[in-house]
């Protein structure tokens, strides 16, 4: 029987009531036996429970509980899955873990394909690791949306591209999944002289086939870091490839959206800047489902950034900020330094006593092919900024640190840069509001615009 360990019992739950605390170990739920934190999840949303619990002193409890329809009780649990992580068994010739370099910590080289964290983290599964009991917990617990690494719908690329002999044949439980109503989201990696051209629209048009159920595709261009040594060739796309992507994948939508309302398959922001072409108004997104891909990310920050600072602007007075003006810098990646460019100007357009500076930083670390922020190391900050005059503060967006602390990639840590720096920095959370914000603190605005917020 599995067992579970409680880390934390919440304050003022049915748990806390009970007497359960921490140490103590839960071995089932109306009689069954727990298999995960899905199990969990499933089995306590009924108003009538039998939980066994044991506690450390070795005594178990039945507790008999009455409580509303999907009301929790209050259990966090040692490990979150409530379960060991799967690894991937494939070898895809466009994964980005096997282009890092050695040295770094573990936990950058383990490769998670579990069905389980794409619902948790969202994260994007190939559907090789799922058992024949994983689809039918997700089927019986009507878990969605589920995010679906695809990379082609032709089973033997398919096969070629994660390096997986059932790798064709995981497509599958995509029919599965459709046939029993569950949400989905797909992701195409596209490799140059691989899945693109006429294997990109065979995809499209085969995945255009499960709309509405499956939600929305998007196109991402292969990440190709300069440690490729002994890798499948991938080459990487030039400005007139995106063309020719972007052409695809808006013919196709709107195809879609005769069909079904819905532009489906989405372009990531990258194929757009390489392309040189606009970015797509927001009603283009339907609702931004791909934003973990980069799929209209910039121009969600700047809807977001235009709100903001029209909102600050209507409550500027002729002179506010000239006694506490200061001098901003903002770091970022190549690929998101132009956007961030418009958005300074336009911020400095409405508050003219304040001045802001973008400085791209170019990726030595893994190579320059490589442009997002979120790959950006405290290294490549520190060497491309030490000795520039960066003013009173320095901005970084919160994707360079590693989840709930303040540590980069290769660990090198926001108080290193900034003692290395000499300079004060603030971390800018995802949305141009809190971008909008952080630019404020040297105006003297801040406080009004909270107020008339609240």
């Amino acid at each position: 029987m599995k067992e579970h360990e409680i880390k934390r019992v919440q304050p003022d739950s049915i748990a806390e009531e009970l007497g359960v605390g921490p140490g103590d170990v839960l071995l089932s739920v109306n009689g069954h036996e727990i298999e995960d934190v899905f199990d969990y999840r499933y089995f306590i949303n009924e108003e009538y429970l039998t939980v066994a619990i044991r506690k450390p002193d070795g005594e178990e409890w039945e507790l008999e509980i009455e409580k509303e329809y999907e009301e929790g009780l209050g259990i966090e649990f040692a490990d979150a899955l409530m379960d060991s992580y799967k690894s991937c068994r494939n070898k895809c010739i466009f994964c980005f873990i096997d282009q890092m370099p050695k040295g770094m910590r573990d936990t950058l080289y383990f490769k998670d394909d579990d069905s389980r964290l794409s619902f948790l983290q969202g994260n994007y599964v190939t559907l090789t690791n799922m058992k024949e009991h994983d689809l039918e917990r997700i089927i019986a617990y009507r878990m969605g949306p589920i995010n679906i690494s695809v990379q082609s719908t032709d089973p033997v690329l398919r096969c070629k591209m994660l390096n997986n002999r059932f790798a064709g044949e995981a497509l599958q439980k995509i029919d599965r999944l459709y046939e029993a109503g569950i949400p989905m989201n797909g992701q195409i990696v596209l490799c140059k002289g691989v899945n693109d051209g006429e294997a990109l629209k065979k995809s499209i048009q085969d995945l255009m086939a499960y709309m509405p159920v499956m939600e929305s595709v998007s196109v991402v261009p292969v990440g190709l870091s300069k440690y490729r040594e002994g890798l499948y060739p991938l080459e990487p796309f030039t400005q007139e490839d995106a063309r020719e992507v972007l052409a695809v994948i808006h013919r196709c939508q709107q195809a879609c959206m005769e069909r079904c309302g819905l532009h489906f398959i989405h372009a990531s922001d990258e194929w757009y800047l390489l392309a040189g072409q606009e970015l797509p108004q927001e009603d283009s997104y339907d609702g931004y489902l791909q934003l973990e891909n980069g799929v209209g990310m910039l121009r969600l920050l700047r809807e977001e950034f235009a709100q903001a600072l029209a909102a600050a602007a209507a409550v500027a007075r002729p002179d506010t900020g000239h006694k506490h003006a200061q001098t901003v810098s903002i770091a970022t990646g190549v690929l998101a330094a132009p956007t961030l460019q418009e958005l300074a100007a336009d911020f400095m357009e409405v508050f003219p006593q304040a001045k802001v500076q973008v400085i791209p930083v170019v990726n030595h670390f893994f190579g320059e092919m490589i442009t997002v922020s979120g790959l950006l190391t405290g290294q490549d900050i520190i060497s491309q900024l030490k000795g520039r005059d960066l003013g009173d503060r320095l901005l970084l967006p919160c994707n360079l640190l590693r989840s709930g602390e303040k540590v980069l990639l290769d660990d090198v840590t926001v108080d290193e840069i900034e003692n290395a720096l000499q300079i004060k920095i603030n971390i800018v959370e995802s949305s141009g509001q809190d971008l909008v914000s952080c630019l404020l603190q040297g105006t003297g605005m801040q406080g009004m615009v909270c107020m008339q917020d609240d």
